[in-house]
């Protein structure tokens, strides 16, 4: 009897250990993949972000790729410095998934209606989504969905990204306003508000297009949105994600400066540069206070990539209902490809947002076939040629996830 224990606990013994050799070849294995990858990953970008600037002389900045999948996370850099997925950046238009994501959320708690008009009361109140003042009586208000904002298909002019039309009768005519405002006033800290911005589309009588009619991007169309959340739920646009999309996602390096003296970057954080025309110029101090709700967005990959997986997967308190929404992308006859609610598509890398701002661009998507979130974000901004940059950056995303394997 006491051989037989004896030999049970031999056995026993030996398994154990085993099982323990087993567990430390296989996490040997796992650091070695993970290593591998991370090497390859680097010498990818060191050589592609080397051959791309080469072709601009004078051109300064680098680029970042953090990747969250299956297989771990991955971030590499260049021409960056050693910096860690926790360096914070400009990430400009991915604020629109905010956005969308904060719409849909009202609309699942029962605080409005997306296929309501701009002007219908808010649900349950007497108060209409958007003030009934002449700030905002712009072109088309009457016949406005607040859905057909989400998609850009509204006709709202905008105000930030074309220059105001030279036959209106306004000192800024034929200028960007807001470039009239902070440089042709010398009011660089002025804080512009959504009332600001809507009014001088209402004030000139501008649009693109009657809505539903054409797809046209348009931040200001998204400024509208901005004012919506702000009126149904009582908060600050700011104040809002943080209570339901910062705090519960564990977004703690994630911030929407709305003051037009809160320009500067909180620490650590990667300088922004712009190549036009030949020349370099540094822009990562900015006045963000025009683009709340579009594109103010400041974060790191690490939590940018974190947003963009919870997001679409369904688990910032969106339910995937409302998620599949904003997937549903259709043509947009131009250079956006394809667009749903506040949200594009590339095959092979996903769902999600560019950004683009003076000094970063960024391209954050989400591929639900293969759970792989994508950070790829330039501090060099190439304003002669904005697009050439993009797919540069697109083909980069495809060969970096090719290297994990996840080239479908």
């Amino acid at each position: 009897m006491r051989r037989i224990k004896r030999y049970f606990v031999i056995c026993v013994f030996a398994l154990t250990m085993l099982a323990l050799f087993a567990s430390v070849m296989w996490f040997n294995n796992f650091q070695s993949s993970q290593d591998n990858y991370s090497v390859q990953l680097a010498s990818l970008i060191d050589s592609e972000w080397g051959s791309y600037s080469s072709n601009f002389s004078g051109f300064g900045g680098g680029i970042a790729v953090f990747i969250s999948s299956p297989k771990g996370d991955y971030f590499v850099s260049a021409n960056m410095g050693n910096v860690t997925a926790d360096i914070h950046f400009r990430a400009a238009s991915t604020t629109k998934t905010f956005t969308g994501a904060a719409i849909l959320l009202l609309q699942q708690q029962g605080k409005l209606q997306i296929n309501d008009k701009i002007t219908n009361n808010i649900p349950g109140t007497d108060v209409p989504y958007v003030p009934s003042s002449n700030e905002y009586a712009i072109p088309y208000k009457d016949e406005i969905t607040i859905k057909q904002l989400l998609e850009h298909r509204a006709g709202v002019f905008d105000v930030s990204n074309s220059p105001i039309p030279e036959n209106v009768s306004a000192p800024y005519a034929g200028q960007y306003y807001l470039d009239y405002i902070k440089e042709n006033q010398s009011q660089p800290e002025h804080t512009f508000t959504f009332d600001e911005l809507i009014n001088v589309v209402a004030s000139n009588n501008l649009s693109y297009s009657p809505p539903g009619t054409s797809f046209h991007y348009s931040n200001t169309g998204c400024s509208i949105l901005g004012k919506i959340i702000e009126r149904v739920s009582g908060m600050s646009y700011a104040a809002f994600m943080e209570q339901y999309f910062l705090g519960p996602s564990i977004l703690s390096e994630t911030f929407f400066p709305d003051e037009g003296s809160d320009r500067n970057i909180p620490f650590p954080f990667a300088d922004g540069y712009v190549w036009s025309q030949g020349s370099l110029y540094d822009a990562t101090i900015e006045n963000m206070s025009p683009h709340v709700a579009e594109g103010n967005l400041i974060t790191t990959p690490n939590n940018l990539a974190r947003w963009v997986r919870l997001l679409y997967s369904g688990h910032t308190g969106v339910n995937q209902t409302y998620i599949n929404q904003m997937m549903d992308v259709k043509p947009t006859g131009e250079e956006h490809g394809v667009y749903g609610l506040c949200t594009t598509y590339n095959d092979g890398l996903g769902y999600g947002h560019n950004g683009a701002h003076a000094g970063y661009l960024t391209v954050m998507r989400y591929d639900p076939t293969n759970d792989v979130a994508i950070v790829i974000f330039t501090t060099g901004f190439n304003a002669d040629d904005l697009y050439q940059e993009l797919y540069f950056i697109y083909d980069l995303g495809h060969s970096a996830k090719k290297i994990l394997g996840y080239d479908n």
